[in-house]
């Protein structure tokens, strides 16, 4: 995986937070300041910033004073990237099951995308920031076989280290008899496979599932499984299969049509810079025929642009 974001060496939180709090000082703001300064401090980094600043300002908040100077989609994303990751994204999971309709779309991307030590810090965050646990809270808001398929990425199981291809054939014969060998599909079948094998070892399986059938695996999904627990399934698969091609669709459709989906824009930006964002870009370009900062360009404006840019170029 190749990030855009890396680590500043050496690392001064003290002399960082001094720049941060000299661009929010006297009469308007340096927002290229701010920008130069935390696009280029990994998530870590710019915690340390953060509690630096509010020790050696101890009359302010740094998040606080953030928001006082900053507006809009510049404000929301310089706030998001000043909140340690897991915080950020246990945010991000409340605000998908908040209120009328869920966005299921956010839980799938974030719960299944992610390894299981990201999954228990998310949790951890999460119950800290809503004293609630994040299960229960799926549990309360989705239904059916997508929310137990939530609630197994939730439980943070999936066997990372077991990449035997050996177990391949037996596991794709299983998904075999599970969905196109038998009238009706065993959906709980399919989900404890898609939630309990690593990434490696399923992938072999598709393969083998494709010398078995005659045809990916994804076409299975698409024909045997309905609803959520459909696309929840088939963002798995995507991932497996190609995990930064999956980032890049995300990307590019939150920016299609009219109006953009900026929470999500900010939300994929923010953590796949640090992940995969160099990957994420050169599918980008492979699917689209056109450069992910090009398609930011044309969608976003000011100084929120210039912020996701400097993520996204590294």
């Amino acid at each position: 995986d190749k990030p855009t974001l890396h680590r500043v060496e050496p690392f001064d939180p003290s002399g960082d937070a001094a720049i941060l709090r000299k661009a929010m000082k006297g009469f308007g703001t340096d927002e290229d300041a701010i920008i130069a300064l935390l696009s280029k401090r990994t998530s870590d980094q710019r915690h340390q910033i953060l509690l630096k600043y509010n020790q050696v300002y101890n009359d302010r908040d740094c998040i606080k004073d953030l928001k006082e100077e900053l507006h809009g989609h510049f404000e929301q994303a310089i706030v998001a990237l000043m909140r340690p990751m897991p915080q950020y994204l246990a945010q991000e999971l409340h605000h998908a099951m908040d209120g009328i309709g869920t966005k299921e779309r956010t839980l799938v991307e974030i719960l299944c995308s992610l390894n299981n030590q990201w999954i228990y810090a998310i949790k951890n965050a999460y119950y800290k920031e809503y004293q609630k646990q994040l299960v229960d809270e799926i549990k309360d808001d989705a239904s059916g076989d997508f929310k137990k398929l939530l609630i197994s990425m939730c439980d943070g199981k999936r066997d990372e280290r077991n990449n035997d291809p050996a177990l391949a054939n037996t596991i794709a014969q299983q998904l075999h008899t599970a969905g196109e060998a038998r009238f009706g599909t065993n959906e709980s079948e399919f989900r404890r496979i898609m939630t309990n094998y690593s990434y490696p070892l399923l992938k072999e399986v598709f393969e083998e599932y494709k010398k078995i059938e005659g045809h990916e695996f994804s076409k299975a999904i698409d024909s045997e499984l309905s609803g959520s627990f459909k696309k929840g399934v088939m963002a798995i698969y995507d991932i497996v299969e190609n995990r930064p091609a999956f980032f890049a669709k995300e990307l590019h459709d939150c920016m299609w049509g009219p109006g953009t989906a900026d929470r999500t824009l900010i939300r994929l930006v923010l953590v796949r810079s640090e992940i995969d964002m160099q990957n994420i870009k050169e599918e980008y370009l492979k699917m689209y025929n056109k450069t992910l900062v090009d398609a930011i360009k044309g969608d976003t404006s000011g100084d929120y642009k210039k912020l996701l840019i400097a993520l996204v170029e590294g």
